[in-house]
């Protein structure tokens, strides 16, 4: 079994915020895939449901995002899932808007989320690090994730979104470097046909 991690912050005040992108990333795949309703378990919110013929668990933690390993940890334990099973989709102030990157391990960059995952799990789970924009100044940036995104950033997040969805099954088959490519291209692809 895979283990899906949205990191975000539970609450509908945060719903929409930068910093919850995980928890969106997940939602999208959950409705996209016909994965089971969502029930409380674990500190969190779990699916359940096939990916490329692996079984995926997806989990929002309902803990706050600092305290996110908790519940990661807790469902991990409960399943027996080696940390090279777990996936976090997590927001990324040094990627641009919209660009998507996997890399398994590395440091945490004083994301929260993760230093709560990285303590809980160890630090060779896999993250999807979904691109939220820095807003120039460090003292700006916990106004700029604690911050809804705006409508016209849905020009490129649920294009995004829906590309990270319909790529989810290599993801589960541990294929990081295809499900980043096809990503990008389905992204491009859409921008391009907008400006066509």
């Amino acid at each position: 079994m895979k283990l899906f991690v949205g990191l975000g912050n539970p609450g509908a005040q945060y719903a929409f915020n930068r910093h919850n992108v995980g928890f969106m990333a997940l939602d999208v795949m959950a409705a996209a895939h016909g994965f089971s309703a969502w029930r409380k378990r674990f500190q969190g919110l779990t699916s359940e449901g096939r990916l490329g013929g692996e079984q995926v668990m997806l989990l929002k933690p309902q803990t706050f995002m600092n305290e996110s390993g908790r519940s990661a940890g807790e469902a991990a334990r409960f399943y027996k899932i080696p940390v090279n099973n777990v996936v976090a989709f997590h927001d990324e102030l040094d990627l641009a808007p919209g660009k998507v990157r996997v890399k398994i391990g590395g440091g945490v960059a004083g994301h929260n989320g993760l230093k709560s995952l990285t303590a809980h799990l160890g630090n060779d789970y896999m993250r999807v690090r979904i691109g939220i924009g820095h807003p120039g100044h460090r003292e700006r940036v916990v106004g700029h994730v604690l911050r809804d995104f705006a409508k016209s950033d849905m020009d490129w997040l649920e294009p995004v979104l829906s590309a990270m969805s319909d790529a989810a099954p290599l993801l589960a088959k541990g294929e990081k470097d295809r499900f980043q490519t096809q990503v990008a291209q389905e992204t491009r692809n859409d921008a391009q046909s907008e400006t066509d």
